[in-house]
């Protein structure tokens, strides 16, 4: 799938939308408080409406998704949506598809390389205050170990990999966890082909179930 933006936006806050939930996202992206540990400057990307079925928790923006502002704008992102099986478009119309990071804006890097985690400060502020605002969820995503150590807390196995193995004893409530779909995971997906072959049928069958 090429890594191409939409043709245009869906609105945030459609008329008839929750202006509760509108006032809260304008909170959240005038979000300040960890403006001095980030080294490209506070700007918080998160997306959604009331009406979204399906909630996607990653990690946090990289610096291409920090640049323009829109969520899985790079190559992690043409992955994530190869798997959900949806569409630009689709995945990014908040009235189907929320979108809410463990860190909403770009942390920095290591100095050995590599993006450090997502700040702690996100979560705990915002999290619950969202979530309360997103009725009709029908399937949370849990992309990478930061999302499943705060959703799954004991629940999670020692790794990630045996994690996401046991996909399906987290489907009743609602809930995949998945890895992260940079491409550095091609080799792990080549080392654990139960995750193409039984894990993704899964997912695309409930998206579908879910927007159609």
């Amino acid at each position: 799938m090429q890594n191409a933006l939409p043709g245009k936006l869906p609105e945030i806050d459609p008329m008839g939308g929750d202006a509760a939930l509108d006032r809260l996202l304008s909170e959240v992206r005038a979000c300040r408080i960890c403006a001095e540990q980030l080294p490209l400057g506070p700007r918080p990307v998160v997306r959604m409406a009331k009406s979204a079925r399906i909630l996607v928790i990653g990690q946090a923006p990289g610096t291409r998704v920090h640049e323009t502002g829109l969520p899985w704008n790079d190559a992690s992102g043409d992955r994530l949506r190869d798997w959900l099986g949806l569409s630009v478009d689709d995945f990014y119309d908040p009235a189907k598809l929320a979108i809410m990071p463990m860190g909403f804006c770009y942390p920095g890097r290591f100095d050995r390389g590599g993006d450090l985690p997502p700040r702690p400060e996100c979560a705990p502020t915002w999290h619950d205050a969202l979530r309360q605002h997103l009725p009709d969820i029908g399937l949370t995503l849990l992309i990478g170990q930061y999302a499943q150590e705060r959703y799954l807390g004991p629940r999670r196995a020692k790794t990630m990999t045996e994690t996401v193995h046991h996909f399906a004893d987290f489907l009743p409530d609602g809930i995949l966890p998945m890895p992260h779909p940079s491409w550095r995971n091609t080799a792990w997906m080549k080392k654990n082909p139960w995750f193409e072959a039984d894990l993704l049928p899964v997912l695309q069958s409930r998206v579908q179930g879910l927007l159609t």
